[in-house]
């Protein structure tokens, strides 16, 4: 188990500096090989691919019940067999340990889905 999904986010009140890059490199390894650096490295991304339509709505469903409890909010596209996942801080538009410890729990939920 990833020591990231033994965390809570923190919200953020836009004074939290964000990671460096290594920093952001070594907590990516930390996550399952979806997740990649987007956007200069300012925002994680994850495609996850599935069989119909209903299987992107089903997981966007349970990533929004753990988004409640964390005060974490990804942004989430459905298409037809596809969920696009993009998580970085919004409020200092970069990462921080919290968007990395959000995509850990998003890989937990993953695990019981066939994808």
């Amino acid at each position: 188990m990833s020591s990231l999904l033994t965390k809570n986010c923190i919200p953020c009140s836009g004074s939290i500096p964000p990671l460096e890059d290594d920093q952001k490199l070594i907590l990516l390894k930390e996550l399952s090989s979806i997740w990649e650096l987007v956007d200069g490295g300012k925002k994680l991304r994850a495609i996850v691919k599935c069989s119909e339509f209903s299987g992107p709505m089903k997981i966007a469903n349970d990533i929004a019940v753990i988004a409640d409890k964390q005060w974490h909010h990804p942004d989430l596209h459905i298409s037809f067999g596809q969920l696009g996942i993009d998580l970085w801080t919004h409020k200092i538009d970069d990462l921080v340990e919290s968007d990395f410890i959000f995509a850990a729990k998003i890989d937990e939920v993953l695990k019981s889905y066939e994808i």
